[in-house]
This record gives C-alpha cells, structure tokens and sequence, in this order.
C-alpha cells in the first residue's frame, strides 16, 4: 500500500466544544492543516443533527450521505467539519463528465530519460483510499451507471478495491472517510426541480450506513448567516431588510411544498440579493434580477404577491437604481 503522506490523527477533540452538539463524542483531528484541509468559514451554522450524523462518519467509518434541497449547505456542511478537524478533504462532482476512468485511473504516456514510457495513473477514487482523506461524491444521484458501480465497490464494509489493470488490490487506509450529498435520495426527478438525477437501485443507497436530512435554517439562523456575508446591512434598517428578505425566502418555500409555485429561493439565493442590493441599491430591481426571472412567467404574480407581503410595497413599482457602486 502507498505510503501515507499526512501521518494519522494525532489528537481527540470534544464534539461538545467544537461543535456545540449535546454528545460525550471525542472526535479525531489532526494538529496541523495542509493544502487539501478546506478553509473555515466562520460564518457557517451548523445542524446538531446532521453535524452528529458527518462525525459518526469521521470517528466510526460510517458511510454518510446527507440529503436535501439545493443551497441548504450539504457539502459545505462535511467540508466545514472537516475544517475544524484540519482533516483532508476532497470533492467531486458526479456531473455528466465524470467517467470510470476519472475514478479508477488510466494508462498514461510519459516521458522518462528522454523516452515514452506508457504509465498507469491512479484516478481519484485509489488516491484516497490510500490516505486520510475524506472522500465527498456531490450529486450523488446524478452519477452515471458505470460511474455509481465503481462507487459500489468502496461502499463494502471492508471497502476493499481491485485495480484490474494492475492486478492489484487496495485496502483501505484506516481514515479514509466517504460522504456524499444528494438532492433526491436517488428517487429520480420526481418534482421536476432537479433534471438530470438518476434513480439509483436499492442495493446502492441500501450501502450507506446512515442518511442524514439538512433541512433550511431557522429564520432568525438564516439572517445571522445573511449580514455575516453582507456586513453593510448590519445596520438597523439592513436588519429589517434582511429579515423581510428571508420572510420571503419562506414564503416561496412553503408555496413551494403547497405546490404554487415550481421555483424557491435557497439561502444561497438570498445571500446573492443582499449582495445584489448592494449594486442595485434597490430590493425591489435586485429581487427581479436576482430570483424573479428564474421563475415560470405564469408564477410570477405569486411571487410579486410575497415579495407586496413582505416589503409593503408592489414589486412593479421599482424605484431608480441610482449610481452603481
């Protein structure tokens, strides 16, 4: 097996104070970061929940998939942890692209001593196995069959994985961890909202040891999150403008799950209006460039309606942007 270039973890740290979640857990981490450690993003809340659920993952080797809507923060969610844990970290995204060969590896040309040599290159999936890495698989549900099949292999409970060209068997390292995120739970498109999901067999998310659910925030968490991304609305008045924006935010999602409306606004969305507020200098002219041109034209009076509710004023009634900045 490769030697491991980043030791072990050489350290326990408590959930509870890291954290902030209601466990005796102690957790491994590591005392010094390097490249592949993400940077911590103070500003990010945590879900006790789902915090609880991506440690099981790093201090038992449970395979962890966290489930939700778009902009509810999953991959951030495991990266963040990881942060804070100063434990390598890689993703990728099961888009379209990614292929077998991505995750295995291939033969490559390359030259030695002034020759061409044909070398085998290990592809991602080997890479990590053989490391302290945790390993994420964003869009888990929209992966390609062959793709989801390699997968497969490392979902065992010995995770063992046979590189045919090699001839070669890779056990894995002691800390390789493995997350993925989902919108769908690989249910398939059911709603229309996530085209391009695949709907997975049972025999693959029946693989992964525990799912958890990463819901929105809490309002009051929300807008916290919004003037830590956009400080110049930590005034009085950006409070309350901050505040209507994620009342409205609401708004869109419940007609969303009531079914009025096909397009809700993710916490992401609100974060690129307050800073679309900031250029505009208007709500109203930021909110339509932002979120209400996404939106199906027949829904739009729906959203208008929320948008009246929330600011008092009708959204047709765009006051002059003024001078940019």
């Amino acid at each position: 097996m490769t030697e491991n270039p980043y030791g072990r973890p050489d350290k326990l740290v408590s959930a509870r104070e890291l954290f902030g979640v209601d466990t005796e857990l102690m957790v491994p981490a590591f005392s010094e970061r390097d490249d592949h450690v993400p940077e911590v993003d103070d500003a990010y809340r945590f879900d006790p929940e789902v915090t609880l659920a991506i440690l099981s993952g790093f201090t038992r080797d449970r395979r962890v998939m966290v489930q939700g809507l778009h902009g509810t923060g999953k991959s951030t969610h495991i990266e963040q942890v990881a942060a804070r844990l100063n434990w390598p970290c890689v993703r990728v995204n099961l888009d379209g692209h990614i292929s077998r060969l991505d995750l295995v590896g291939r033969d490559a040309i390359v030259v030695r001593d002034g020759r061409q040599l044909t070398e085998f290159q290990e592809g991602i999936v080997p890479w990590a196995l053989q490391r302290p890495v945790a390993l994420i698989f964003d869009e888990y549900d929209a992966g390609r069959p062959d793709v989801m099949f390699v997968i497969q292999r490392i979902l065992e409970r010995d995770g063992r994985f046979t590189l045919l060209d090699q001839n070669r068997v890779i056990r894995p390292h002691p800390y390789f961890r493995l997350f993925a995120t989902a919108n769908t739970v690989g249910l398939g498109n059911l709603n229309g909202l996530y085209h391009g999901t695949q709907t997975l067999n049972h025999a693959q998310i029946d693989r992964w040891n525990i799912v958890a659910t990463l819901d929105y925030l809490p309002r009051e968490a929300e807008a916290q999150i919004v003037l830590a991304r956009v400080p110049e609305l930590a005034d009085e008045t950006g409070r309350a403008r901050v505040d209507a924006m994620v009342a409205l935010a609401e708004l869109t999602r419940k007609g969303f799950a009531a079914g009025d409306v096909s397009t809700l606004m993710s916490p992401r969305t609100v974060i690129t209006w307050a800073e679309n507020c900031q250029i505009f200098r208007d709500p109203a002219l930021a909110f339509r460039l932002t979120f209400l041109n996404k939106c199906d034209e027949a829904e739009r009076p729906v959203v208008a309606e929320y948008f009246q509710r929330c600011f008092g004023r009708e959204l047709g009634a765009v006051a002059s942007p003024g001078a940019l900045s």
